[in-house]
């Protein structure tokens, strides 16, 4: 923007873009706020936390729910990998039907 009018090919707002340093430590910041804002809660009377007294089957099935989330995690990132590899290769092939005479 020069002299109050738009240039053609230029945004009519200039945005600056936020470094990765100053991303991470925003996120940080957020971060270790959350965690002081929710820590009385963690540590609460008689050792009681967020969820009350625990006890064996509260730990499994909380150990199970872990287990289960990693099992959909690992299933889900390799689908999308294979994917997105399939369509990589079919643009290269894409890509060398082109380039041949």
């Amino acid at each position: 923007m020069r002299g109050g009018a738009a240039v053609k090919g230029e945004p009519a707002v200039r945005v600056r873009r936020v470094s990765r340093t100053a991303r991470l430590l925003s996120v940080l910041t957020a971060v270790a706020c959350v965690a002081l804002l929710t820590a009385p809660l963690a540590f609460g009377a008689d050792g009681e936390g967020i969820y009350g007294r625990t006890d064996d089957k509260v730990v499994t099935f909380a150990a199970f729910i872990v287990i289960g989330f990693f099992a959909v995690l690992v299933t889900v990132l390799s689908l999308l990998q294979i994917r997105l590899e399939t369509r990589k290769e079919r643009a290269r092939e894409e890509l060398e039907r082109l380039r041949r005479p």
